[in-house]
């Protein structure tokens, strides 16, 4: 991919990409008076030289929604065993008010809000942001998957030009579902690129990672949305510290997320980020991301899945030995000191041997 820019400049718009011979052939484009068409799709209504350049101008970020957690009904005390477990979860003291003071789906349905990823045939194309590491290139090729298996293959664009591999990635997915791959990391490339979309395609955009602390960043993710008139699906992991995954999610708010896909369910079990951020940042959870796979890796975020994450808190990882299992949250030292005894006394043999 670096060979092609080099060789044709940073405007140039890769098309598709093929094993032959034991070696990848590369098919790219620059801006011509008729457009290429896609093997896929059929060719755009205008050619590429009918397009303005896009200049998005100075951006301003909004300052972010500010929302409360839904109050708890009065005369419920919280369960004990459910305060252990959301304190576990790292859930904050008014969230975990708010959510235990009834039976818990029925709480979790009302304190938090739930929506569907627009990926109908007439929406608008599906831009997923958040922070850098988070799961979006892998969230875009189980979604892809997802269309592709239900007739609807759609086109997949990668805005992502910062990181590096992340074009080689994603094609590894399209290619084995038999998709076109189209690498944009420009606004003014992103907007022709979307000229190639077949009437009622769906289409999926890998943007780049977002740092919060970086305005630049913020600018640029704004100006892909303006070229593309994309909805934005904040992707972020759990197992984040509550406070930063909050701060993350004010960021995309601010910015227009209007869904919320929490990935690594799977092998982060604390949920009191992903919770915090959402409730926090006005965002409907959207996906939850429960295995590797990326056939069936994504699934529908429900109240009944929260209720039965949260009910189950902080039980002990099996078959590893007390030295790492779950300490309950009046015992937080017991786990440290078992692991790190054993490291101190080895430690002291050496130095015996030493001296």
């Amino acid at each position: 991919m670096s060979q092609i820019r080099s060789e044709l400049g940073p405007e140039a718009l890769i098309l598709s990409d093929r094993s032959r011979d034991g070696m990848v052939e590369v098919t790219a484009a620059l801006e011509t008076d008729e457009a290429p068409a896609l093997r896929q799709h059929a060719a755009p209504s205008s050619g590429l030289h009918d397009l303005e350049p896009f200049d998005p101008g100075p951006v301003r970020v909004p300052p972010p929604r500010q929302h409360r957690a839904a109050a708890p009904p009065p005369g419920r005390a919280l369960d004990p065993r459910l305060a252990v477990a959301f304190a576990w979860h790292g859930l904050a003291p008014s969230l975990a008010a708010a959510i235990g003071g009834g039976p818990l789906a029925a709480q979790c349905a009302r304190v938090f809000r739930f929506t569907t990823l627009p990926l109908g045939r007439h929406d608008s194309p599906l831009l997923l942001a958040g922070p850098a590491g988070g799961g979006k290139t892998l969230s875009v090729a189980r979604l892809a998957t997802r269309l592709v298996l239900a007739g609807q293959p759609p086109l997949v664009i990668t805005a992502d030009g910062q990181r590096a591999g992340a074009v080689e990635q994603l094609a590894a997915f399209t290619r084995l579902l038999g998709l076109t791959l189209v690498a944009a990391a420009t606004p003014k490339i992103l907007a022709r690129a979307l000229e190639r979309r077949e009437p009622g395609q769906p289409v999926l955009i890998d943007a780049p990672g977002l740092d919060p602390g970086d305005p630049q960043q913020a600018a640029d993710l704004q100006a892909l949305l303006a070229a593309s008139g994309a909805s934005m699906a904040l992707v972020l992991p759990c197992g984040l510290d509550p406070n930063e995954a909050q701060d993350i999610a004010a960021l995309h708010a601010a910015l227009g997320a209007i869904a919320l896909v929490a990935t690594r369910t799977d092998v982060s079990r604390r949920l009191g980020g992903i919770l915090c951020a959402s409730a926090i940042a006005g965002i409907p959870m959207a996906e939850a991301g429960i295995s590797s796979s990326a056939a069936d890796g994504l699934v529908q975020m429900t109240a009944a899945f929260l209720a039965d994450r949260l009910a189950k808190g902080a039980q002990p990882i099996t078959g590893t030995g007390p030295a790492i299992q779950a300490a309950s949250p009046a015992e937080p030292s017991r786990v440290l000191v078992h692991a790190a005894l054993p490291l101190h006394i080895a430690a002291q043999r050496r130095n015996t041997q030493r001296n």
